[in-house]
């Protein structure tokens, strides 16, 4: 298994998501629980067809994390 660190984003109307490490690897959904399943099927589909091409499969290096600031 491979983890990729993964940004969602909420929409006025939807949730995006997009995965640093994988130039172009992107999904939508009406909400946060179908984008996960939706970015989840386009790593899995984004680095099959890297391995079809021919070229590597970027190891993870993005991480990501959550500081806490006065409001």
């Amino acid at each position: 298994m491979i983890d990729y660190t993964v940004i969602y984003e909420r929409g006025p109307r939807n949730w995006s998501a997009y995965v640093p490490d994988l130039p172009g690897c992107v999904a939508t959904g009406r909400d946060r629980a179908r984008t996960e399943q939706l970015i989840r099927e386009a790593i899995e589909l984004h680095i099959e067809a890297l391995r079809e091409a021919g070229e590597s499969v970027p190891a993870p290096t993005v991480e990501a994390g959550v500081v806490s600031v006065a409001a």
